[in-house]
């Protein structure tokens, strides 16, 4: 493995021959050049996601750690590797990013992506704290609806969503109403385990770990300043610094896709409890944990959470008081026979490709169509997000302040 000074020296050769091409006006049949900042696990998933998809070139990665170059390298030979994502952006011939980098970078980078004049598919959670909130949304609007922004909430592009949308939409209830009738709760789960000894999230620290292989000081961005640990680099989900736990990791999937489907706002009131009750491993997020989001829509969202057991797995329930839907594996209708005595259940059927978030955002540069999960949705969950982490790490509910746009 070459050493970080080693691995600067010999990607830098490449820069110059990349920066003059001017960019690109995408027609229907244009192919679009991408590059991905941060190339993890997550990272590398939409590599090969958007590699798959007609008419994509990939041209360029850039990461902190020269471990994940050398691996993505052997996905696309021929990319370029920079560890400075603002080396990549740098490119002109550069046509869209992914931004698939630890939750605590988000603003930077997309702030620096827009800025470059990149379309951006942006994973999820959005943003990490109220202002970078803000401040994403500020370069987003100087970008004027000039580039796509798909936010990473690919549920909000699968099958589950059209058949929700079907049913919601797709009949009368007992008030002349959607199916459902009047939404009051949605009741939501999400559990997994790990066999004994291997905590959920837990990552191996590499040998090559250490100063002379990770721009340390690029990783911490806006972090507080500390010295070099490679456990909290490679275990970053594992704290407050860097992560806003499971909320950040799932809770925001689930959300995402009601928030689109039911046109949601930011909630009212949150109330976040738990603990770390199972994996007493130095982590700082809880491995256990309950969220109660009071809308303005009259409508209580709770999501509950934990990792020592799965028997619960992922579902939502969308209580109704003339029908229910239920999402897990598949997504249900049933009628509530009190208010719908002639209703009929509904079973999900509509399909999708595990790659159409994807697709859908490569279609937007094209067309310059609304994406699937546009910067609106990412906003709203974030700020919910964000005010359950607050409620957990203040030990109190906490309300959303409309007007100044703030978690009080």
């Amino acid at each position: 493995m070459d050493s970080r000074r080693n691995f600067i020296g010999k990607v830098a050769s490449g820069i110059a021959g990349t920066l003059a091409a001017p960019k690109n006006i995408l027609g229907a049949n244009d192919r679009i050049r991408m590059g991905i900042i941060g190339v993890g696990a997550r990272g590398s998933e939409l590599v090969r996601q958007a590699i798959e998809c007609p008419g994509v070139e990939f041209v360029a990665f850039a990461d902190v750690y020269t471990r994940r170059l050398d691996e993505a390298k052997k996905i696309v030979p021929a990319a370029a590797t920079y560890m400075d994502h603002r080396r990549l952006l740098d490119d002109q011939s550069i046509d869209a990013v992914i931004i698939a980098t630890p939750q605590h970078l988000h603003c930077e980078h997309f702030v620096n992506a827009l800025s470059a004049g990149k379309h951006v598919y942006q994973e999820k959670t959005m943003a990490f704290t109220v202002d970078h909130a803000k401040r994403m949304r500020s370069a987003y609007q100087r970008d004027g609806g000039k580039h796509t922004v798909q936010i990473g909430h690919q549920y909000c592009s699968s099958g589950q969503m059209t058949d929700a949308l079907s049913m919601l939409r797709g009949g009368k209830g007992s008030n002349g109403g959607e199916l459902v009738g009047r939404i009051t709760a949605i009741h939501a789960h999400m559990y997994r385990n790990t066999p004994h000894g291997k905590p959920q999230w837990s990552r191996r620290i590499e040998a090559d770990m250490d100063p002379e292989h990770i721009l340390w000081n690029s990783f911490l961005g806006e972090a507080p300043k500390r010295p070099f640990d490679a456990n909290r680099y490679i275990n970053w989900r594992f704290f407050w610094d860097y992560s806003g736990g499971n909320v950040y990791e799932n809770m925001c999937h689930q959300l995402s896709f009601w928030y689109k489907a039911l046109e949601l706002q930011i909630p009212k009131r949150v109330t976040m409890t738990g603990g770390i009750y199972l994996w007493k491993d130095g982590r700082e997020v809880p491995d256990t944990m309950n969220v109660s989001m009071e809308h303005a829509e009259e409508l209580l969202f709770t999501w509950d959470s934990g990792f020592g057991n799965n028997a619960l797995g992922v579902s939502e329930d969308v209580l109704g008081d003339d029908g229910t839907i239920s999402k897990a594996a598949q997504i249900r209708y049933r009628p509530q026979k009190v208010n719908l005595p002639h209703g009929v259940e509904m079973a999900g059927s509509a399909t999708a490709s595990p790659r159409a978030h994807m697709e859908n955002f490569l279609d937007c540069i094209r067309s310059g169509k609304t994406p699937n999960c546009p910067f609106e949705i990412g906003f709203r969950v974030s700020i919910a997000c964000r005010m359950a982490v607050e409620s957990y790490r203040q030990g109190r509910s906490v309300e959303w302040d409309a007007a100044r746009e703030e978690i009080v």
